[in-house]
């Protein structure tokens, strides 16, 4: 048995999922004619409290869609400097949408309403490219899982509502802070323009990633969907994933953080591991003493069943899912424990 901690990507759908998969109702998606589509979108919707939704292959896709219909080209994007959409998107912002970006460093990644206030340029310049939109990412990869309260997000829109900005949600792992803050996923949907949040995370589905925005939104959302080569015929059979993966695996995200923290007490007891982040939800990123190399670390840690990966020059990542249970936390506190450097 070996402890895959790579990412919350590597599950595999249940025995229940599969089921809901095989026997769900089908039609072509792009006539807008698949059931099981039409079923996830109103779902998710209306648990976000948005209008509506379109579901994508990917949480890239849906992010770059819903930044794409709220912007024009040379304008300019708010966000944190280790946003996902900055960071792991192949360059999407400057390739699809062709805009600028202001940088900005956050505490752990979070903004706050005084840093948009602070760099929104002038729109009567016409050296400066036009603010329109800030991005924020839920919970944050890059800093360990870290998340947004409510009343943080709140301020924000309350900043972009005031200066006339669109206002983005990367929610790929939402779920997670929700878990966390208790807040009701309805309380979210108002205050943005777009979310994206993806299936494929911590919820457990194969596949899939869903765009929300408002009715008047969704055509434009559907049409940069086809020419992103979004468009899917019967993706009811994912749809269905989703589904299972919203009503189901939900309630079960504070086991991935309860684990996550017991691997990084362990972690922190070794001599290969120099310093932590703290563990807010199911990411663990930890820094490596000099002298040391990361893949000799992976290496070693491979040797040992547990499957990791390098998240910069000196560090590493370990992500807590569905699949990891209690037999693979008992594998992985083992090998911890057992390596010696």
């Amino acid at each position: 048995m070996t402890a895959d901690l790579r990412s919350d990507t590597v599950t595999k759908p249940s025995p229940a999922m599969l089921e809901a998969m095989m026997s769900a109702p089908v039609g072509d998606d792009v006539f807008g004619d698949d059931p099981t589509v039409n079923q996830l979108e109103e779902l998710a919707a209306s648990m976000l409290g948005m209008e509506a939704g379109v579901f994508c292959p990917s949480g890239t896709m849906t992010n770059q869609i819903g930044i794409n219909i709220l912007t024009k080209p040379f304008e300019e994007i708010i966000l944190y400097k280790g946003a996902h959409i900055y960071k792991y998107e192949g360059g999407g912002l400057a390739g699809n949408s062709q805009l600028s970006v202001r940088l900005l460093e956050g505490e752990r990644g979070r903004l706050s309403s005084r840093d948009v206030l602070n760099n929104i340029n002038n729109s009567a310049d016409p050296h400066q490219p036009i603010t329109s939109l800030v991005a924020l990412e839920n919970t944050i990869v890059r800093e360990a899982g870290s998340y947004y309260t409510l009343q943080q997000l709140q301020a924000i829109s309350e900043t972009t509502d005031s200066h006339n900005l669109h206002l983005h949600l990367d929610g790929a792992r939402l779920f997670n802070a929700l878990a966390e803050t208790q807040d009701n996923p309805s309380s979210i949907g108002p205050l943005f323009d777009t979310i994206s949040i993806c299936l494929s995370k911590g919820l457990g589905a194969p596949v899939g990633s869903i765009i929300l925005c408002s009715k008047q939104m969704e055509a434009q959302a559907r049409r940069r969907r086809k020419s992103f080569g979004g468009g899917m015929r019967q993706a009811g059979f994912l749809a269905a994933a989703g589904i299972y993966a919203l009503k189901n695996n939900r309630g079960r995200l504070k086991e991935d953080h309860h684990r996550a923290r017991v691997l990084a007490g362990e972690l922190r007891q070794v001599n290969w591991v120099a310093s932590m982040m703290p563990v807010d939800t199911n990411i663990i990123i930890f820094e490596i003493p000099e002298g040391l190399s990361t893949q000799v670390i992976l290496d070693k840690l491979g040797q040992e069943n547990i499957r990791a990966v390098a998240f910069g020059p000196k560090q590493i990542r370990m992500v807590t899912h569905l699949d990891f249970t209690d037999a693979h936390l008992e594998i992985a506190v083992r090998g911890i424990r057992k390596l010696k450097l």
